[in-house]
């Protein structure tokens, strides 16, 4: 390392030099020319280092770098501004150890360049060259002679110093590269700096080029477009042609909309009018409004107020359901007292082909409403109801606010088709954003969020349909139940001659001169080839035999004599019968009870089967019962020991023998108390050795003092009970009150016995009442069931 040298110093501003570069200074601060003038005075040379920040005019020690060049001057001239302009050439690098802001002197040391590895060097010096070539042909700045005097330079110090010179990088990295003293380093360094600026070169070609080929897009669409102004307006059609913004501006204003809406669109609207056409935004924007302005927020139907007229078309499109029809009638009977009326929400619940949806198609024509529907089946989607955000790209409003701005009307008839059928995931709960859509107290400022503003609903008559009361408990209390039951064989009658044959004949392109199906025959479809609560199977049996009518017609000779369809030739058309009518047991047996079930598509007949045998006391339960109806077994079973003694049973039969209850139809899945009373007669009668009657069916829910408890669905059961050939029907005493909503038809077909207690059941459900034990001696040995399999014929 040299000695000391203490020399004037010039700090720069934005600049480093290296040593062997000559370059020109401008110099204006009277500290740096007072060291110009003393390096002039002396041997010319002059330190240069570079200033870490450039706006301070009196660096102290701590505002510069303290590696610099040792400068000569080579050339110096003054300005008429009083600025000089120095011309200097670097020498070597030293740093500075002390520094004299008043006199711009600094005292420093020279530094020693080190080369280490040779060859290494050489192969860098190479590399940084050809690196330098491409950076001078992707920056364009730096004109091509700098790169052809590389080739004279063999120092490999003075190449990277000569090419860090002349690279566009910032002050910190060129003052980086000064003070690294180990060549190999400064090469390394070099050819890292160099790949990485010729990276973000090639990224910003690439963005100028996009750029630079949008607004050429851009200009070229608006030039075409004044070109077409320009000859609309040559051939006169411009006066015909409004303006696409004054027309926005006028429906906005007609349209109708509340304030909050109408200052929420007019502000999106003064964004569209400043925006291009062409952007993206532009046309988030302009989707919106137009969704806004397809909202009807006015415009209604007149509704039709005239009940009489209102009866004469429920009447005309379907046969029974009084109940809705009386709750639709009352609803116009209001509205005719009361201006501003909210609309019902009626929740029409019943099994399948009952007529829901289409009832709501009635109930629209009857109060003068445009229709429309939404299937919630399968919905799993919070914003099918409520709508996107629209921040998301795509997004839409929801399906009440799309189903209204559709209908055009704000007072339609909505109908919500399986209410029940909605489920649950990650994306929402569909069941909870409907119960703002469905609560008359709150649907009249409904938010989608979407549209970002409030809209009344309550206007519109919401109506939804369900197969089952399988709804969540918040929803259901906001909407009025009204059942729809399935249809007794008179009502499928009447509703087929009145409603489903002319439909048929119409379909098919039949008249009445050319087939007559006659009750005998509907009788038949209904017995024996469809087994339903509603009348959708009925209505293809039907369809299928007006086909096959047609094909005869068609195929055979044209004078065809009018067909006839009748109980004795129903089987040529539909096949061989699929359901057995009358399918309860003609026998009398031990052990067989016929009980009654609800399902979702109407009532049927369960037989309830028990059977005994030798073993340790286990009570056996088969047939896919559910969890409740288990229950039901063992409840039946602990009413059973408790009344042993009575009903002249063993009192240790539960240890000596096992008890197997099973419920047919083994694939069928069944749950539900209703059938406990029915598995107590069971086990009465297979360890009494009595016979059931096979003529007599019964449903209840027993508790272990042997009270029979109300069940639900009645009517359905008792459909069943008819439809099967059941003479007598045990109903819980409480059920009684059900009794008024039956049709008399069926109270007249069967007798209707209700019963509180197992005894009042035992004693009309078996052949004869058990003989308690204190009265007769027992074979102790074995209950009665064991002896044989008693049957009888009632």
């Amino acid at each position: 390392m040299s000695n000391k040298l203490i020399l004037p110093t010039l700090p720069l501003r934005d600049v480093v030099v290296y040593p062997n570069m000559v370059i020109p200074l401008f110099v204006g601060r009277e500290n740096s020319v007072h060291a110009l003038e003393k390096a002039l005075a002396g041997d010319k040379k002059i330190v240069l280092v570079a200033q870490k920040t450039a706006s301070k005019d009196e660096p102290t020690i701590n505002d510069i770098y303290l590696i610099g060049t040792i400068a000569t001057i080579l050339q110096l001239l003054k300005l008429p501004d009083g600025t000089i302009k120095v011309l200097v050439e670097g020498k070597e690098r030293v740093k500075i150890t002390d520094f004299k802001v008043m006199d711009n002197i600094s005292t420093v040391v020279p530094l020693t360049v080190n080369i280490k590895n040779e060859k290494d060097i050489t192969v860098l010096s190479r590399s940084v060259t050809g690196r330098f070539e491409q950076y001078i042909k992707i920056n364009k700045k730096i004109p091509l002679e700098i790169f052809n005097s590389l080739s004279n330079i063999s120092d490999p110090g003075r190449l990277a110093d000569t090419v860090a010179a002349h690279m566009t990088v910032k002050l910190e990295e060129k003052q980086k590269i000064l003070e690294m003293t180990d060549v190999q380093e400064r090469l390394e360094y070099l050819v890292a700096l160099i790949e990485s600026e010729i990276d973000l070169s090639k990224v910003e070609k690439q963005v100028r080029k996009r750029v630079k080929g949008q607004m050429e897009k851009n200009q070229r669409e608006y030039y075409l477009n004044e070109q077409m102004k320009a000859i609309q307006k040559e051939l006169g059609e411009l006066e015909d042609v409004p303006n696409e913004f004054d027309e926005l501006a006028e429906k906005i204003e007609t349209v109708g909309m509340h304030k909050e809406a109408k200052d929420k669109v007019t502000s999106e609207f003064n964004k569209l009018k400043m925006m291009s056409p062409m952007s993206s935004e532009a046309t988030v924007v302009r989707n919106y409004i137009d969704v806004m302005l397809a909202v009807p927020w006015k415009k209604q139907t007149r509704t039709n107020r005239n009940i009489v007229k209102a009866e004469q078309i429920l009447a005309d499109d379907h046969y029974g359901l009084e109940k809705v029809k009386e709750r639709i009638l009352e609803y116009l009977a209001v509205q005719q007292r009361v201006k501003k009326l909210k609309g019902p929400i009626l929740c029409l619940v019943g099994p399948p082909g009952v007529g829901k949806t289409s009832l709501g198609r009635s109930i629209a024509r009857a109060t003068s409403r445009k229709f429309t529907r939404m299937s919630l089946g399968g919905v799993r989607d919070e914003a099918e109801i409520r709508g996107h955000r629209r921040t998301y790209i795509g997004s839409l409003p929801g399906k009440i606010i799309y189903n209204l701005s559709k209908v055009e009307t704000r007072n339609p008839l909505f109908l919500l088709d399986e209410v029940d059928k909605m489920s649950t995931d990650f994306r929402g709960d569909p069941s909870s954003a409907l119960l703002e859509v469905l609560d008359p107290e709150q649907n009249n400022t409904f938010n989608d969020h979407y549209l970002e503003v409030d809209y009344d609903l309550s206007d519109v008559m919401f109506i939804a349909t369900a197969n089952s009361l399988n709804i969540p408990s918040p929803l259901l209390d906001r909407m009025e139940v009204i059942r729809i039951p399935g249809y007794t064989e008179e009502e499928k009658l009447n509703i087929a001659k009145g409603y489903l044959i002319p439909k048929q004949l119409k379909n098919n392109g039949l008249k009445e001169a050319e087939i007559k199906i006659n009750d005998t025959a509907v009788y038949d479809i209904i017995r024996y080839y469809t087994r339903e609560a509603g009348v959708r199977n009925l209505d293809r049996e039907i369809a299928k035999i007006c086909r096959k009518v047609v094909k005869e017609i068609l195929t055979k000779s044209a004078r065809t004599k009018k067909k006839t369809i009748n109980s004795s030739n129903t089987n040529k058309y539909l096949g061989v019968q699929r359901y057995r009518y009358g399918r309860a047991e003609e026998l009398d047996r031990i052990g067989q009870v016929t009980g009654l079930a609800w399902t979702e598509v109407g009532g049927d007949l369960l037989t309830i089967e028990a059977a005994i045998m030798s073993g340790k006391g286990k009570l056996l339960y088969t047939g896919q019962l559910g969890d409740i109806m288990q229950e039901s077994i063992q409840a039946a079973m602990s009413v059973v020991r408790a009344r042993s003694i009575s009903l002249g049973i063993d009192e240790n039969f539960y240890q000596k023998y096992d008890l197997h209850i099973h419920v047919p139809e083994g694939a069928t899945p069944k749950d539900g108390p209703s059938a406990g009373v029915g598995m107590c007669t069971a086990m009465v009668s297979i360890l009494t050795n009595i016979p059931v009657r096979s003529d007599v069916a019964m449903t209840g829910e027993i508790t272990l003092r042997g009270e029979i408890l109300p069940i639900g669905g009645l009517k359905e059961k008792l459909l069943a009970a008819l439809r099967g050939g059941i003479n007598t029907v045990l109903i819980p005493n409480e059920n009684m009150r059900d009794m008024e909503e039956i049709p008399n038809n069926i109270k007249n077909s069967l007798t209707i016995k209700p019963v509180k207690w197992i005894e009042e059941v035992l004693g009309i459900a078996l052949q004869r009442m058990p003989i308690p034990q204190d009265l007769i001696g027992l074979d102790k040995s074995k209950p009665k069931g064991m002896d044989k399999n008693v049957q009888q014929t009632h």
